[in-house]
């Protein structure tokens, strides 16, 4: 019996284009999963055309159930630490040639509008938006979302639909002109 195993997922990446424009992140990834073991080999993968080879990476454990120690990457191994003090909305990687990479994890489970509007957002040229808030903006901005749509909805289901268009008025009807003269 032969099993062949599907091929891993490429990375969801936005990376901020290279320019003089330091800001707060270099991007964004949005992973599929909450599998740090599964979903960092990829994302390390993608990111060494850019950066050259990644050795280390931070998260926060809140957003990650597992944080392996180290992670097997193509040629060599990620050694992966946590840090209760880090933005859980951030991963840090560490690259001998680059230096640090600030990256935005887009939690996995994040509808794909909103994921979008996030990934261009955290690769905007000088962004001064730090991950934490680039998400919360995000969850209101889909909170109002919802609630006009909800609104919307409420609005056509209660009658409150627009009037059909109204057919031509003179059709049937008689015209009386107006004198010249009158004032009003």
């Amino acid at each position: 019996m032969t099993t062949t195993l599907a091929p891993p997922h490429s990375a969801r990446l936005s990376l901020t284009p290279k320019t003089t424009l330091a800001g707060l992140l270099d991007g964004a990834w949005w992973p599929r999963s909450r599998d740090l073991a599964a979903e960092l080999p990829p994302l390390v993968d993608a990111l060494e055309e850019h950066f050259g080879r990644i050795t280390r990476v931070t998260v926060n454990p809140t957003r990650w159930p597992v944080v392996p120690h180290k992670v097997p990457a193509t040629g060599h191994t990620v050694h992966v630490g946590w840090f209760t003090e880090q933005d859980p909305d951030k991963m840090i990687l560490l690259s001998y040639t680059v230096g640090r990479v600030d990256l935005l994890v887009i939690p996995p489970e994040t509808e794909p509008a909103a994921a979008t509007r996030l990934m261009a957002a955290a690769a905007v040229p000088g962004g001064v938006l730090t991950a934490g808030v680039l998400v919360s903006d995000e969850a209101a901005t889909g909170r109002r979302m919802r609630d006009a749509r909800s609104s919307e909805d409420a609005w056509e289901t209660d009658g409150g639909a627009a009037l059909p268009p109204l057919r031509h008025p003179v059709v049937g009807a008689r015209m009386i002109p107006l004198p010249k003269t009158t004032r009003w």
